[in-house]
């Protein structure tokens, strides 16, 4: 400072103080042409006091000087942090001074400024290796100068940050710095470094931020914790939120079970600070961004099922039923709960079973609702208990089934209160809000489950007494109609409109729920009167609700109404309103102002009552339906009958599609056990081999024992010979070891044996079977055929005598019509009472003649019948004898296999004792005593005249070798 007083403090010759603009320029001098450090420090000192005050004035005198100095007195960690308080003081807009001389706001100056600065990148790039500096004074105000510059100009230092070796690790260390100051400040840094930025929030989450974030929160005390924790989850939710790669990250890792501590409360819930509802607040919406709708369905659905399984979503129900909850945070609780079960079944169950803690115990859903229909609520509250009734109804047919079920007579408890009761109150309520919510409530009861449609169809209400009880449907159109009459709490628009949207929903896709509604004679002239009429604006959108309600009943009529068909509705439309006027009326619900606003997201937010027009599925609903509804009232009724002839068609081609999956299933699931047969054969056809394979290296092993021992028994002998001490030292071993061998080959001789008897009892079963079924086949098939043979040639020798018979009575009807012609050529000469009587007898006998032909004509018939099938009959016995014949075939190619399997074993035998024998002979020869088990001279006489030709073969060896 006395530096800068001498400085400030000189008289120039006119007695005149030095302007500032002067002093900074004669500072900035110093700074560049100083050559002692100390004088460069205490120049860099004072224009760090002057430099918010005279902030332009240093910020376009000095800039360039203080970055040579962070350049070149990197090893003064003093001179190093008043240059970067100094950038600081001249690009923040927080200066606690003002110039007083500056033409320009501010914040405009902190931009111009800051974009100089990074013009050249390596400036951004050397502050990022000064934070490395672990000195208090440098680490801070760099932080602090990073953080501004990412304030004004964003985009470009993320950029330059991204491209820069390390840099972002860099940054990340700062979380682990033990001076909460620096950690403090470092939160804020990453929270504008990692804003709108997908690739340096992917770089920060990788480098364990969440891992650290999660730590500080639990240090700090959880939602009891300070600033500090809302600045950790601002930075986790600017990490997460419309990132799909770090939620997964955030999943996988199972940082969802971490959050289970954050909701637990304890039973007294009054006195919440403000900075411990703010952080729940966070840690709600941090939960909301994990499910939201918006997310992709798979990685939804995965959160949801993480937090029902860490009891997350048990947790965040104990809060929705404690007491002492303050009212924002239960709000936003409520729509937390909403989103964590929308769509997922596991979830939609656990919140169905939610009992409130209260006496008797209520299920949380009627307490709810009972939330929702009261107009002495808050808004928000009611909205959000809306939004959680729709999000436990989305996709959940067993939850529709359930609430529609409490309106059902058969299941009515007059001493509790249901919520089908709470929805019928809300319904008919005086309140105009009440009555919205019910219906578009009661609406996502009906939303895609034409059953639900139909059971609500037997719902009764009984409006007063004496009177006999009215559907609901026909209640909700008396409202309606009656709708300018009743006195409401609000606007009657909104009654008009909740109610025309629940009518619309339950209709769509009923026709018996049409019929219904037709069957009142009084709905479609209200309908069209309404649409016909001139209204206001504000009743633009219910006359476009009616002709929406009028297109449903035509587009889903079953023409089972004679006065109500879909001609006479549509030629209704074209006298009383017009096909243009209709169409145009039907368009006003799209061009509503609130349309788009609630189809964009799910939940329904509002800023007041009077906006709450609109549901957001309903809005699904419209878009579908605008298009078939204006094509079906243009179309003509011949094209309606070829329509419908093609749904027929395509439902018969459905039906046959049907079928045919059915058999291509059933035949899969053939295909498939098969497949798992032909694995099961090759694994045992595998298991075979590889026990043959084991068997053959078994036998090349004993060959080559065999071989072995025969040469180790040749160089005894010889050895035996020289010398017999030396003999009798080897003898034992070898002895004992010829005699483990000879046990071994005992063994397997005794195996073999077993096999080959075996085989023998196979083969002869086989051919005993074999024989037996050949002979009951041919004798079966012989015996048949010579049947067959009998039947045949009785059935000729019945149709040769039909065929003489017929013939005989052919030639009596040949006689007997010449005798009727010449008894007419004499009935002159006769009597004519006598003439008559002969001639009906003739007549008569005819008659006879002529039905005993066609009888026989008849048996003629079937006996050709009964000759062709014995001769099918006779085909198939031929073709079974020749199936006969190829099994037999098959049967004598097998036995010939087994045979030779049974020759093999045969040989492999006769190896076995040829070797045994050897073995006991040079053992004898040996002196050790052997036990025969067998007794075979001749072989044994065989065997040793070849011993004796060996030992000849031996001797004559030696004696050449000698």
């Amino acid at each position: 400072m006395n530096f800068l007083r001498g400085v400030m403090g000189g008289q120039q010759p006119s007695g005149v103080q030095q302007s500032g603009t002067q002093t900074i320029q004669k500072l900035c001098d110093r700074v560049a042409s100083a050559t002692l450090l100390d004088d460069r420090r205490d120049a860099v000192r004072a224009l760090k006091s002057l430099s918010k005050k005279y902030r332009l004035d240093v910020a376009t005198q000095a800039m360039d000087h203080l970055i040579n100095v962070l350049q070149t007195d990197r090893s003064d960690s003093e001179i190093i942090g008043y240059a970067l308080d100094t950038l600081y003081n001249i690009m923040s807009n927080d200066a606690d001074e003002t110039d007083e001389n500056q033409q320009i706001t501010p914040d405009d100056l902190g931009v111009q400024f800051s974009e100089t600065f990074i013009k050249q990148q390596d400036n951004i790039t050397l502050l990022l290796s000064l934070l490395e500096e672990f000195d208090f004074h440098v680490r801070w105000p760099g932080i602090k100068l990073l953080t501004t510059l990412l304030k004004h100009q964003g985009t470009q230092v993320q950029q330059i940050v991204l491209v820069s070796p390390m840099g972002v690790s860099r940054l990340m260390d700062l979380l682990d710095d033990s001076r909460e100051v620096i950690r403090n400040d470092g939160l804020l840094l990453l929270q504008q470094l990692t804003k709108s930025n997908a690739a340096i929030q992917k770089i920060v989450a990788f480098e364990n931020a969440f891992e650290r974030l999660l730590d500080i929160i639990t240090e700090e005390g959880n939602s009891d914790g300070g600033i500090v924790v809302e600045d950790c989850l601002l930075l986790i939710q600017s990490l997460l939120k419309h990132n799909n790669s770090n939620q997964n990250f955030f999943k996988e890792g199972s940082y969802i079970q971490r959050m289970k501590p954050w909701f637990e409360v304890g039973d007294d819930n009054s006195g919440w600070s403000a900075q411990k509802v703010t952080n729940l607040h966070l840690m709600l919406q941090l939960v909301r961004v994990l499910v939201s709708p918006v997310n992709p369905p798979g990685a939804t659905s995965s959160c949801q099922r993480s937090m029902f399984q860490c009891d997350l979503l048990q947790q965040l129900c104990i809060i929705l039923m404690a007491t002492g909850v303050p009212a924002d945070i239960l709000t936003e609780t409520i729509n937390t709960v909403s989103e964590v079960i929308r769509g997922s079944q596991v979830n939609q169950d656990y919140f169905a079973s939610v009992n409130a803690p209260s006496n008797p115990p209520r299920p949380a859903i009627v307490v709810l609702l009972m939330s929702m229909v009261n107009e002495r609520q808050p808004f928000v509250l009611r909205c959000a208990v809306l939004y959680c009734f729709q999000c436990f109804l989305y996709k959940n047919q067993s939850g529709q089934r359930e609430i529609v079920a409490t309106l059902l007579p058969s299941t009515i408890d007059a001493n509790a209160l249901s919520a089908g009761q709470l929805l019928c109150g809300g319904l008919f309520s005086t309140d105009s809000l009440s009555n919205w919510c019910a219906a578009v409530a009661l609406a996502h009861a009906l939303l895609e489950n034409a059953t639900q449609k139909e059971q609500l169809l037997r719902v009764q209400l009984a409006t007063s007494i004496g009177n006999p009880p009215v559907s609901l449907l026909q209640q909700c159109t008396n409202i309606l109609s009656q709708g300018d009459k009743l006195i409401r709490r609000g606007s009657k628009v909104q009654t008009k409109v909740g109610l025309l949207m629940l009518l619309c929903t339950w209709l769509t896709n009923c026709p018996i729920a049409v019929t219904h509604f037709l069957h009142n004679a009084a709905n479609v002239p209200f309908l069209t009167a309404q649409i016909s009429e001139n209204l206001g604006e504000e009743e633009h959108l219910v006359q476009g609700l009616c002709a929406l309600l009028l297109g449903i009943c035509i587009y889903y009529n079953d023409n089972s109404l004679e006065n109500n068909t879909k001609d006479k509705l549509k030629q209704l439309i074209v006298k009383r309103i017009g096909k243009e006027n209709f169409t145009e009326k039907l368009g006003f619900i799209t061009k509503h102002e609130f349309y788009s606003k609630a189809a964009q997201k799910p939940q329904p937010i509002f800023s007041s009552p009077d906006y709450m027009l609109f549901d957001h599925e309903f809005t699904k609903l419209v878009k579908e339906l605008e298009v078939v509804i204006t094509k079906a009232i243009y179309k003509s009724s011949e094209e309606d009958k070829k329509e419908e002839e093609v749904k027929k068609s395509l439902e018969q081609h459905d039906n046959i599609v049907s079928r045919y999956k059915n058999i291509i299933r059933e035949q899969d699931m053939k295909i498939e056990e098969l497949k798992q047969t032909v694995a099961a054969l090759q694994a045992t056809n595998e298991q075979n081999q590889s026990t043959m394979s084991l068997q053959l290296g078994q036998i090349q092993q004993h060959k080559d024992q065999y071989n072995l021992l025969k040469v180790q028994l040749g160089k005894d002998n010889h050895s035996s010979q020289n010398s017999t001490t030396q003999m009798n030292g080897f003898q034992p071993e070898e002895v004992s070891r010829l005699k483990e061998e000879i046990e071994e080959l005992k063994k397997q001789h005794d195996i073999l044996q077993g096999e080959l008897s075996q085989k023998n009892v196979l083969i002869e079963s086989m051919q005993q079977s074999q024989v037996d079924s050949q002979t009951d086949e041919m004798t079966g098939v012989s015996e048949k055929s010579a049947e067959l043979q009998k039947e045949l040639e009785m059935l000729r020798s019945q149709l040769h005598i039909q065929s003489a018979e017929i013939n005989r009575l052919q030639a009596e009807r040949m006689e007997l019509l010449q005798k009727t012609e010449i008894s007419g050529s004499l009935s002159a000469s006769f009597d004519p009472s006598v003439n008559s009587q002969s001639n009906t007898e003739m007549e008569h006998k005819v008659a006879e003649l002529l039905k005993e032909i066609a009888g026989l004509k008849e048996e003629l018939k079937n006996q050709s019948e009964e000759k062709s099938s014995l001769k099918q009959q006779l085909d198939t016995a031929q073709s079974t004898a020749a199936i006969l014949q190829d099994e037999n075939q098959q049967l004598k190619q097998e036995l010939s296999e087994s045979k030779k399997e049974q020759d093999d074993l045969l040989v492999l035998l006769a190896d076995q004792d040829q070797k045994i024998f050897g073995l006991k002979k040079k053992l004898k020869e040996l002196g050790e005593p052997v036990e025969d088990e067998d007794d075979l001279e001749s072989g044994d006489a065989g065997d040793e005249d070849d011993l004796d030709d060996d030992d000849d073969d031996d001797e004559n060896v030696r004696d050449e070798d000698d």
